[in-house]
């Protein structure tokens, strides 16, 4: 497998294992953060430090997330390489509203190589396609950490 998109999975894994100096350590100084497709907001760029403090905010809440990827198309050149793939986002907390909230959708990820010539995510994008389950999970996740 391509090195790039295994920083990509990387990431994922470190995220579901809320292991944020690993997930820190997968991204450039700077990412540009595009959820628009799902969110209605704009992109934007952010430190790794800002996305994980925003991901902190509910991924936490959560007793279980669950990343899966798949169908990667990489191409790469010396410095920069583009990872596009599938993604599945499970994320269970018990509620009598239903346990699982599900998001669907595939990424497109540019990563560059740092001084040391270590892949690093610059910009992930996701493309939503649909979700799932029990759409209310997110905010009471949210509610849940700042209990």
């Amino acid at each position: 497998m391509n090195h790039a998109s295994e920083v990509v999975i990387r990431l994922f894994v470190a995220i579901d294992q809320r292991d944020w100096l690993q997930v820190k350590n997968c991204f450039a100084p700077q990412v540009e953060l595009d959820y628009s497709s799902m969110t209605g907001q704009p992109a934007a760029v952010l430190s790794p430090t800002e996305i994980i403090q925003s991901w902190k905010g509910i991924l936490p809440g959560f007793e279980h997330t669950h990343h899966q990827l798949g169908n990667f198309i990489t191409a790469a050149d010396e410095r920069s390489a583009h990872v596009f793939c599938y993604g599945t986002a499970t994320h269970f907390l018990p509620d009598e509203g239903g346990n699982l909230w599900t998001v669907v959708g595939s990424y497109d990820f540019g990563l560059s190589k740092d001084e040391a010539g270590n892949w690093k995510v610059a910009k992930m994008k996701f493309n939503f396609k649909y979700q799932d389950g029990n759409t209310n999970l997110p905010e009471k996740a949210m509610a849940k950490l700042k209990r």
